[in-house]
This record gives structure tokens, C-alpha cells and sequence, in this order.
């Protein structure tokens, strides 16, 4: 009896490093997360998701988040191509695509993407006209995709997106590019203006050789322009009277006149 007492607390002793031992033994890694062993400092691999067993003091895991994260790159200044100084901000989404490069091959690989992504935003935003990055957002979202992505493929991470946000002017340029579309929509409206002018021409020298065509054309012509003044009230309007009709009513007195005399 003296011995099964003294043996007691060795059980509750061993009990309790066998409870130990199993609770630093079993991990568990979430659906979205991979857990990479390292072994007296070698990688193993990547485990998970789900529960499993590491040797305690011997394996060492790291988490790694398989998510996509949505990366604010700050607003960079730099000359574009036709010497335009210009802020831009973009947004780049990437993820890890192999847990083991993402852990042994950079430090902190959220951190070097980042850096990676403001150095490329420069260096594209210097190749590119402001007219391009204006206007033509699509092209240069796919080279800074490219780019990102070549560079950050040996840290096993992968950039599906990157978006150019807002594109900053000082105010000397926006007030430049306000007077420059000014001056084409006033190009414009001077085109169009003469594109009507030399099509009204022609209509007009086009209803002057039909008028001018048929004898009774100018007439009739002459009979509408009165109705259409006769129609304003308390309007006393002087209009020639083409000679043609007056030789028409004056015919047959002269002809009168002549056969008496």
C-alpha cells in the first residue's frame, strides 16, 4: 500500500506530461491556412487543413494565410514620359500559392510585395505617356501585373489584380488640359458650323437652278413669301412685284391699244 501511494503521484506526473506532450503535438489549421513543418530546422512540407501531429521540440510550424489580400499601395510621385509630374495610388490583390517558398524564400513576403509594387507603379508611370495613363488604364494594369507578378513568382505568391486608382494633377496642368479641351470643343463646333454652311450652299444653289429651270417657279416662289407675311396682323409690307405678272394683266390693253391705233 505504501508503495501503490508513493507510485501515485508519479502517475499524476506522468499523466500530466503526457497531457502536455499531446497538447504540443496537435495542431490545427484552418481551411484557409497551411502550416509549414520545420524539422531540427529543415522544411518538411506543408500540412493541412485540418488536425495533425508535430514532434514537439523538434518540428516548429508556421502559418501561412492562403486568402487573397487586398494590398493599398500609396500615392507615388513621378514624371511621366512627356514631362508631366504626376501622383498615383493603386491597389494590388494577391495570394500565396506555395506555403514553403512564401516562408523560406523572403522575410515577409506582404511586406516585399509592397515594396515591389511601389517601385514598378514608378517605373511604369515613367514609360507612359499622361494621355495613356488617362485614357488607356486597362493596358497599364496589365504590365504592373506582369511585372508584380514575375517578381514575386519566386516567393511562391501570385498577383491576379492590380488597379490604378486615382491619378493626381497639379492644378497648373489640370488648368492647361481645361483650356486644351476647350479650344477642341470650339474646333469642333467651328467644323460643324462650316460642314452646315457648305451643305446649305448647295441646297441653295441646288433650289436656284430648279427655280431658275421653270418660267412659273419664281412666281409661285413670290405668292407663298406674301402669304407668309400677310399672316403677322398690323404689318403693311412693300413687296416687288415681278414684271412677268405685271406683262401678264397689262397684255391685253396694249394689245387693244394697238389694234386701235
Amino acid at each position: 500500500m505504501d508503495l501503490l501511494a508513493g507510485l501515485i503521484p508519479l502517475f499524476c506526473i506522468f499523466g500530466i506530461g503526457l497531457v502536455v506532450i499531446a497538447a504540443a503535438a496537435i495542431r490545427i489549421v484552418q481551411e484557409y491556412e497551411r502550416g509549414v513543418i520545420f524539422r531540427l530546422g529543415r522544411v518538411v512540407g506543408a500540412k493541412g487543413p485540418g488536425l495533425f501531429f508535430i514532434v514537439p521540440i523538434i518540428d516548429r510550424m508556421v502559418k501561412v494565410d492562403l486568402r487573397t489580400v487586398t494590398l493599398d499601395v500609396p500615392a507615388q510621385e513621378a514624371i511621366t514620359r512627356d514631362n508631366v509630374t504626376v501622383k498615383v495610388n493603386a491597389v494590388v490583390y494577391f495570394r500565396v500559392v506555395d506555403p514553403v517558398a512564401a516562408v523560406i524564400q523572403v522575410e515577409d513576403y506582404r511586406r516585399a510585395t509592397w515594396q515591389i509594387a511601389q517601385t514598378s507603379l514608378r517605373n511604369v508611370i515613367g514609360q507612359s505617356m499622361l494621355d495613356q495613363l488617362l485614357q488607356d488604364r486597362e493596358t497599364i494594369n496589365e504590365t504592373l501585373q506582369h511585372i508584380i507578378d514575375e517578381a514575386t513568382e519566386p516567393w511562391g505568391v501570385k498577383v491576379s489584380i492590380v488597379e490604378i486608382k486615382d491619378v493626381e494633377l497639379n492644378q497648373q496642368m489640370v488648368r492647361a488640359m481645361a483650356r486644351q479641351a476647350e479650344a477642341e470643343r470650339e474646333r469642333r463646333a467651328k467644323i460643324i458650323h462650316a460642314e452646315g454652311e457648305l451643305q446649305a450652299s448647295e441646297q441653295l444653289a441646288l433650289a436656284a437652278r430648279r427655280i431658275s429651270s421653270e418660267p412659273g417657279a419664281m412666281t409661285l416662289r413670290y405668292l407663298q413669301t406674301l402669304l407668309e407675311i400677310g399672316v403677322e396682323q398690323n404689318t403693311t409690307t412693300i413687296f416687288p412685284v415681278p414684271i412677268d405678272m405685271v406683262t401678264e394683266f397689262l397684255r391685253p390693253r396694249i394689245e387693244k391699244k394697238e389694234s386701235g391705233e
